[in-house]
């Protein structure tokens, strides 16, 4: 099975999907973005909770991540609720700015991204794969590419040189959470089909 439908309404994840997986696998956008109560308290639970609701919806397997940004001196905060911080600022810029302010007396600036995939393809075969990126929240936005938490985002290799996620899409396309987690998948579905191929 190498095409799913992606279980999101998000333009830039489904943009960045069909990169990661470009020449792979097959990921194609919903018929429609239909509302999932994501009441997870894990970022496996809620990537389940989406990916079924859309297998059900369109009887078709289907793809969904759970991603967010995990910031060691604020474990209250952020984390799966990370889209849902801050509802008050509808633009993630002021969230990234709000994150800021709410680190300005913390010493600790550590923080990670998670991204869990699940690929739902039929009730009886349900697949996890998990990637993260470390790194620093910087004190200020840079960089023009990427989206959400991105511009604040530094992460922790050395061949970046303190530049943030926002300022490195290259290297975002091959080492950032999602596309870890990716790699993940790709590498197992491939084992997968190369198995099936060669069974007499």
């Amino acid at each position: 099975m190498t095409s799913f439908i992606l279980a999101s309404g998000n333009a830039h994840k489904a943009e960045e999907f069909k990169e990661l997986f470009q020449g792979t696998l097959t990921i194609g956008p919903a018929p429609k973005s239909i509302e999932v109560d994501e009441t997870g308290k894990t970022f496996t639970e809620n990537a389940f909770l989406k990916a079924k609701a859309y297998f059900d919806s369109f009887k078709s397997p289907a793809l969904a991540d759970d991603s967010g940004l995990v910031v060691e001196a604020l474990p209250e905060i952020l984390g799966v609720q990370s889209a849902r911080f801050a509802p008050e600022l509808p633009e993630y810029a002021d969230k990234c700015k709000k994150l800021i302010e709410l680190l300005d007396s913390k010493d600790n600036r550590s923080a990670y991204f998670v991204c869990v995939l699940c690929f739902y393809i039929s009730p009886d075969e349900v697949y996890f794969f998990e990637g993260r990126v470390h790194g620093v929240i910087g004190k200020s936005l840079r960089g023009q590419h990427g989206f959400g938490y991105d511009p604040v985002f530094i992460p922790e290799r050395k061949e970046v040189d303190g530049l943030s996620l926002a300022e490195l899409p290259e290297w975002k396309n091959e080492f950032s959470h999602r596309a870890k987690a990716s790699q993940s998948a790709l590498n197992f579905f491939k084992e997968s089909m190369d198995k099936m191929q060669k069974k007499p």
